[in-house]
């Protein structure tokens, strides 16, 4: 899950890192991990430590930290690896950024044994999103998902299609019949598309390089983000929401509907109690009866830099740091869901989610991964600005949106 917070400038933190010896030109080698670790409560810190004890001295894991926002995250990587920068030995990457960085060469793929490792017992959407050209190129450690968060004091039985939302929302009415989602123009309003057109039984690309987006299913998912405009169910301050607002305005006890992710739930039991004792959880709303829904999909994948000088002892840390009991802490620490399925079984999952561990994993084992390619940042890019902001969408924006993001594909759009 993307953190909405900009705790640390990009000039700034760009600045601040150091290149610690990667080489290992003198006794065991430093590996450098670069990951956000704010978002994590710890989790990667406690991971590094248990690692670097389990690696008996033979390296020595050291965090780089990165900004809170994915696409400075991205920038400032890719910026280092472009200048073929051996001090990246290991990277957290979002999961959108697999396709770019395998495609540019950053990152090299995990060797056969340790990728089948990995696959093994991963749920297969988490795997997928660190896969490109049917190569392992990023192995999955954290994950998370999006759920239909309700009012059960107000809604007897939860939606499983936008349409039905609409219906009780409306019979609500007033500030109770809003609806919240991540309006913004940012990650967050691309996430909700991508599952929309999903949920349709649509994708938005049909390879790495070739538009997709089929008739029927965009002009459903259209149809869905232009009702979700109009009143009674947009905030008003819809075109400007994140994640974080959306979470706010639903702590107010207005809003009956929101989809966000779990964070939200841990504070709302300290923020707003009164919300917090009637709130229900429920899947990702389908857009059509006759399709299941394809609820978002994030998370944290571990990738080797190409120009670390020590690729093995790298492997082998990036295989250790997402070992099963660090996915654990992961969810304990930082409430990240993890990414191998026979853990949701586990207490601490169980008790991170209460009552809804089950439909976690239901969710992340549905999820759509957006779209692996390695003009992901220029295809985001034309989505938010051809359909932002949600009240301006239109059906002809179908096949505005296919030229555009095909131009973008095509190295002609948007840069």
């Amino acid at each position: 899950m993307r953190r909405v917070f900009r705790l640390i400038a990009l000039a700034a933190a760009t600045a601040g890192i150091a290149a610690c010896g990667s080489d290992g030109a003198s006794g065991p080698p430093t590996l450098n991990l670069y990951t956000f670790t704010a978002g994590s409560g710890g989790a990667f810190e406690a991971a590094v430590k248990d690692c670097n004890e389990k690696a008996g001295g033979r390296y020595r894991i050291v965090i780089q930290d990165l900004p809170p926002n994915a696409d400075d995250q991205r920038e400032q990587l890719a910026r280092r690896l472009a200048a073929k920068d051996a001090s990246i030995d290991i990277a957290a990457l979002d999961v959108i950024f697999t396709g770019e960085f395998a495609e540019a060469k950053w990152i090299v793929p995990f060797p056969e044994a340790q990728a089948e490792e990995v696959r093994r017992g991963t749920i297969a959407s988490t795997v997928e999103t660190g896969t490109y050209q049917d190569q392992l190129y990023a192995a999955p450690f954290t994950s998370n998902t999006q759920l239909l968060w309700y009012r059960k004091d107000r809604v007897d039985s939860p939606p499983k299609t936008w349409d039905e939302m609409f219906q009780q929302a409306r019979e609500l009415g007033g500030a109770n019949g809003v609806i919240e989602i991540q309006g913004a123009q940012a990650e967050g309003y691309v996430v909700w598309f991508n599952a929309l057109i999903q949920s349709a039984g649509g994708r938005i690309l049909s390879s790495p390089t070739k538009v997709d987006l089929p008739d029927g299913p965009t002009r459903a998912a259209l149809q869905v983000m232009q009702t979700a405009s109009k009143r009674p169910f947009a905030d008003p301050s819809q075109p400007t929401q994140a994640e974080d607002e959306g979470r706010i305005a639903f702590e107010t006890g207005g809003p009956s509907f929101m989809v966000n992710y779990p964070f939200i739930y841990p504070s709302a039991e300290e923020n707003a109690p009164d919300v917090f004792k009637n709130i229900g959880a429920a899947r990702f709303p389908s857009v059509s009866a006759s399709e299941p829904s394809a609820p978002p999909l994030g998370g944290l994948n571990l990738a080797v830099g190409a120009y670390s000088k020590n690729r093995e002892e790298s492997f082998e840390a990036a295989m250790c740091i997402r070992e099963p009991r660090n996915q654990l802490l992961a969810t304990e620490l930082g409430g990240l869901p993890p990414t191998q399925e026979s853990l949701f079984d586990d207490e601490v999952v169980r008790k991170a989610y209460p009552g809804f561990a089950d439909l976690m994993l239901e969710s992340i084992k549905a999820a759509g991964p957006r779209p692996a390619t390695p003009a992901y940042s220029d295809l985001s890019l034309g989505i938010q600005e051809t359909l932002h902001p949600p009240s301006s969408v239109s059906q002809s924006d179908a096949s505005t949106l296919r030229e555009t993001l095909q131009d973008a594909l095509d190295g002609k759009g948007l840069l």
